[in-house]
């Protein structure tokens, strides 16, 4: 007897809700078809879009959109390459538009980033905290890039993020998740008395064993770009992480033994043969 995956809750991210708790974005692949052919690897139905007019076309005046399948993908617009809040609620704004002018479902809402500075691409708390009121009070459901500084992220909920999606370490590095414990009181502040907040890691991942350590830890889902596109194989490296995350989450459900200093048996002593007596 073959005994099927357990049914699993979906992942709801404001009015949206998903099977795949894997998110991944459209930037770094070497071609269109190629971005197109490891999006559907991953099994992702959220990807994410810069809306800036140089990343959706390309050098041969080719539309990105052009090889995304908007009937399938939800579109996550996201405001990257913003250093100031006011960049990022005009480039919000901007998508909201494009993804209503299209039909696509993505057009409520928005993955904020806002920028520090260019070296280390870390975000900017105070103007994220910022445009993140000004993009609630504006009808968008917001999911804010942050560090992952408890205190911050208990600020971002509060000024009425849909999501927080604190970095696993910095943008492109592929470190994976540095600072564990961090992540952790992130989960456990921004889930006290609402366990169905969604939190997601966002940045930093590099491979399929990053995202199941961080859905192991209790996050909701994984938003990676890099660890795909940046691959020698990318799109078996789609095909790892879509399978990273399922054993991840699998493994979250099911609780993993507690980690102990010796050894415990896992054959009983009951029962064990002994000489006979001569």
């Amino acid at each position: 007897m073959v005994v099927g995956l357990p049914t699993d809750a979906p992942l709801v991210l404001g009015k949206h809700s998903f099977e795949s708790r894997l998110i991944v974005g459209t930037g770094k692949y070497t071609t269109y078809e190629l971005m197109r052919e490891c999006l559907e690897a991953s099994g992702a139905e959220v990807i994410t879009v810069a809306i800036r007019r140089e990343r959706l076309i390309d050098q041969d005046g080719r539309n990105i959109l052009d090889f995304i399948d908007l009937k399938r993908y939800t579109i996550l617009p996201n405001t990257a390459g913003c250093f100031t809040a006011e960049d990022a609620v005009r480039n919000a704004r901007l998508g909201r538009e494009l993804l209503q002018n299209l039909g696509n479902p993505g057009a409520d809402w928005v993955k904020l980033e806002v920028l520090g500075d260019k070296k280390t691409l870390l975000p900017d708390p105070v103007a994220t905290l910022r445009a993140t009121e000004q993009l609630v009070a504006d009808g968008f459901q917001v999911l804010c890039y942050t560090t992952d500084d408890p205190m911050t992220a208990r600020r971002l909920k509060d000024a009425g993020a849909t999501s927080v999606m604190p970095a696993g370490s910095p943008i492109g590095s592929g470190q994976g998740i540095l600072n564990p414990n961090n992540l952790r009181i992130c989960l456990e502040y921004l889930k006290d008395n609402d366990p169905q907040y969604p939190v997601i890691v966002d940045a930093g991942v590099g491979t399929a064993s990053d995202v199941a350590f961080a859905m192991e830890l209790g996050c909701d889902g994984v938003l990676l770009n890099t660890g795909i596109a940046g691959a020698r194989e990318p799109l078996l490296m789609a095909h790892a992480m879509r399978q990273g995350t399922m054993a991840g989450r699998l493994a979250y459900l099911a609780g993993r033994i507690p980690r102990k200093l010796y050894a415990t048996a896992s054959s009983p002593e009951s029962g064990v043969l002994t000489p006979l007596p001569r």
